[in-house]
């Protein structure tokens, strides 16, 4: 049985497998993104704390980029998909963070849950082939590539990093708190 809390995250499983507690936790974290940009108008997604440029909006963006860049690209060594494929990385390494004050707020939220969605149908397809210590069909440049067990772990740690981010904007857009 699933328990979800006050503010409809799946509590990891106490008591299960490696995958099952991976997955467990990086659910967590995502729903910890979601309940911190729920209920946002655009202004709100597109406000900024200190002298920082990170938006709730751009961390939405941000994250649809990283769940497609690691579950679909580097683990199935699949090319970008959109919106992502079509930009030049190069002259503008900052895209997702900065593009995203353009977008809706039902564009952000719709871009980032679709690509959640894929990556837990890309995580399923790579358990079902070989499970956490399958490795990343695309290499990284020194010819090295993570496991599927590191990806996940990797994930984990992205999201609560931007989750801290995340508690800071929410607080200094509408006051909410929240662990």
């Amino acid at each position: 049985m699933t328990i979800v809390d006050d503010q409809g995250r799946p509590e990891p499983p106490l008591a299960a497998d490696e995958t099952a507690t991976l997955l467990g936790f990086l659910d967590f974290q995502r729903a910890t993104l979601a309940w911190k940009c729920a209920g946002l108008d655009a202004a709100g997604l597109r406000a900024r704390t200190a002298a920082s440029s990170m938006t709730l909006g751009g961390l939405l963006k941000h994250m649809a980029y990283v769940e497609g860049a690691w579950f679909s690209h580097s683990l199935h060594a699949r090319d970008r998909e959109a919106p992502f494929d079509a930009v030049d990385w190069k002259a503008n390494p900052d895209w997702e963070w900065e593009s995203a004050a353009e977008d809706t707020p039902d564009q952000l939220h719709a871009l980032w849950q679709d690509a959640v969605d894929r990556s837990r149908a890309r995580v399923a397809e790579a358990l079902a082939g070989g499970g956490l210590d399958q490795l990343a069909r695309r290499p990284w440049p020194d010819g090295s590539a993570p496991s599927l067990r590191w990806i996940l772990c990797h994930m984990i740690e992205e999201y609560a990093r931007h989750n801290g981010h995340a508690d800071l904007l929410r607080e200094a857009v509408d006051g909410q708190t929240g662990e």
